[in-house]
């Protein structure tokens, strides 16, 4: 192996490596939240769909989601930050004046009726996506995510991940009192 090939193998990690890092500190420059997934139906119409209901209780289809602003919430009784989020979401529709709907996302009705009689059931009614599919409509990455839906049935806020105190503080509250007064 000639000098200059041993010098080239030192030297291209080192060069990888600065790019790498270049990379990475613009990214992080940027300002951009690298949780912020983006959302293609943001102010397009909530997707059609029509679910069956859970132990019994009426369903939820796309028709419960126009006439007032309304929250929908995406969660699985399997979903550990679903079970983090659901003390907040106890109170969520009374403290900000909606309905919250929910959606069983890719979860079993048994399974999903043990879940809401263990932790309290915040929502006006649930759904059961067991397949998926209305999620998928939607955008969902995974549960829990959780959408506002103005009162013309229009995506406004998707928000990923549970939610905080601070997210329904900054981000809901102010939004529904917005578009509560639209």
């Amino acid at each position: 192996m000639t000098a200059s090939m041993r010098r080239l193998l030192f030297v291209l990690p080192l060069f990888l490596f600065a790019v790498l890092t270049g990379y990475f500190w613009l990214a992080l420059e940027s300002g951009r939240d690298p949780h912020d997934l983006p959302s293609a139906m943001i102010d397009k119409p909530a997707p059609a769909f029509s679910l069956a209901g859970i132990d019994g209780a009426a369903g939820l289809s796309r028709r419960q989601l126009g006439g007032g602003v309304v929250i929908v919430n995406f969660f699985a009784s399997w979903c550990i930050p679903c079970r983090l989020e659901h003390p907040l979401l106890m109170d969520l529709g009374k403290r900000l004046d909606v309905p919250v709907y929910g959606i069983a996302w890719q979860d079993k009705a048994d399974d999903a009726t043990e879940f809401l009689k263990q932790l309290g059931d915040p929502y006006k009614r649930v759904g059961l996506d067991e397949s998926g599919r209305v999620g998928i409509n939607f955008g969902v990455y995974g549960v829990p995510e959780t959408y506002v839906v103005d009162k013309e049935g229009r995506i406004r806020l998707r928000h990923v991940g549970p939610l905080t105190e601070e997210d329904v503080t900054k981000e809901l509250a102010p939004l529904v009192k917005e578009l509560g007064r639209s």
